[in-house]
């Protein structure tokens, strides 16, 4: 069943309409003729491919709730994080800015020269990286803040890595500093409650809200209910993926918890949705890590997502194969809210189709797991990747001491035949654009 993990893409990824909004789509959604103030929700997946959705194709993975969210919004199947770590991913979600912007670059600090790694999580060195990293939260233009300097109530749950909810400007939240998000953890796995009490505060005070809905799914560890385990044994490569898959299907059941939670409470008409992964996964069949293609490298499998925009009323639904990017949505809802962007903002508004279809590429760059300079991203770089068009560039820093690889992701969605040799000149070319959007040396 190895031809699940990609065969299928063939079905959805023709070359023709590879780039371009499918022909019903004209715009890519309708523009609010004034600021409005609607509730925003943030749903971000932990840990998953984009391949392994019902939306998506997939032939065996079931989402149902993800999908009819997905009937309901714009979906844009080609969005794309800067960098396919979990830490550096959501701090992008959340301010709009680049890695090597906001400097939280890795998961975790350095570890000292010598010490064990068991032993450093214990330690002082790695409470006081972590205080750093929290600093860099408290310095970005995150969107709890700059929602609730314009009346917002805001909520977090699930991941958070900047220690407490505080240092990203949210009003309320469940984690208080510990690596991953500590009590934060309980949501999805555990409970929902916390989310349904901040939604019902914020009615009984009559205020706008934002919800970070985070969960550590279906990020390991894989312990899924055994009635969904169930569904899919024997339907997998291996038990470690069959796992991952049932896992898939519970956190897509707190999705439509959360979802009709908003429908009970007459809250969806007001509330602008984004649904995407904060980066792929891809299962190894020997055991329950990640297959090297996907999480922490700069392949699709690990960059790549779906990004859905529900907005009844004001977004239309459809499907637009156009890239986009993660840093696109903190735009979009300061746009949104006529709220003033910070200039270090470079994304665009996903509800502006010519400034979508305009822009003429995506990157991002991926960084050690550890970084090795909490105030130097360079030093910690790995990677730079840039899409236009057809063309894929993967750019390693010269300390992996890897060559360059270009792919015709249109034809070759799996990235695996690189043409780098035989384009030499479209390897010179996007490595330029990558060096003036950002050059690290």
């Amino acid at each position: 069943m190895r031809h699940f993990r990609f065969a299928f893409l063939t079905l959805i990824l023709t070359a023709p309409l590879f780039f371009a909004a499918t022909p019903d789509i004209t715009r890519a959604a309708e523009l609010p003729e004034r600021p409005e103030r609607p509730n925003i929700v943030l749903i971000i997946s932990d840990d998953h491919a984009w391949t392994d959705y019902g939306l998506m194709g997939h032939p065996v993975v079931q989402t149902p709730n993800i999908d009819k969210l997905a009937s309901e919004g714009l979906v844009y199947t080609r969005a794309y994080v800067p960098s396919s770590l979990c830490c550096p991913s959501l701090a992008s979600i959340i301010t709009g800015l680049y890695p090597q912007q906001h400097k939280i670059t890795s998961n975790d600090p350095p570890i000292p020269e010598g010490m064990p790694a068991g032993d450093f999580y214990k330690s002082q060195a790695y409470e006081d990286g972590r205080a750093i990293m929290s600093r860099h939260m408290d310095a970005a233009p995150a969107l709890p803040k700059l929602l609730g300097q314009n009346g917002y109530l805001s909520f977090q749950s699930g991941k958070w890595w900047a220690g407490d909810y505080k240092h990203g400007g949210f009003t309320s939240g469940m984690t208080r500093g510990g690596r991953h998000g500590d009590e934060g953890l309980a949501i999805g796995r555990e409970t929902m409650q916390p989310i349904y009490d901040f939604i019902d505060t914020a009615r009984k005070e009559d205020k706008p809200f934002f919800l970070w809905y985070a969960p550590m799914l279906p990020h390991d560890p894989h312990t899924p209910p055994d009635r969904l385990l169930q569904k899919y044994q024997g339907k997998g490569r291996s038990i470690f993926q069959e796992k991952y898959w049932a896992m898939v299907e519970w956190f897509d059941e707190t999705c439509g918890e959360l979802l009709d939670y908003l429908d009970a409470k007459n809250l969806s008409e007001n509330t602008l949705v984004f649904y995407l992964a904060d980066n792929g996964w891809i299962s190894r069949d020997d055991s329950p890590r990640f297959d090297p293609r996907s999480k922490q490298s700069p392949y699709d499998g690990g960059l790549r997502t779906p990004l859905i925009v529900r907005w009844p009323g004001k977004v239309r639904p459809g499907r637009c194969k156009t890239p986009v990017s993660s840093i696109d949505i903190a735009p979009t809802i300061l746009d949104a809210l006529g709220i003033a962007r910070d200039p270090q903002l470079q994304g665009v508004n996903l509800l502006d189709a010519a400034a979508v279809e305009n822009r003429e590429t995506i990157q991002g760059a991926c960084f050690t797991h550890n970084a090795v300079d909490l105030e130097n991203p360079a030093a910690s770089l790995r990677f730079r990747w840039i899409i236009q068009g057809k063309w894929k560039l993967i750019d390693p820093d010269p300390r992996e001491k890897l060559a360059a690889e270009l792919f015709d992701i249109a034809a070759d969605p799996e990235e695996k035949h690189d043409l780098s040799r035989s384009n030499p000149q479209e390897v010179l070319l996007l490595r330029q654009k990558l060096d003036r959007w950002w050059s690290p040396r």
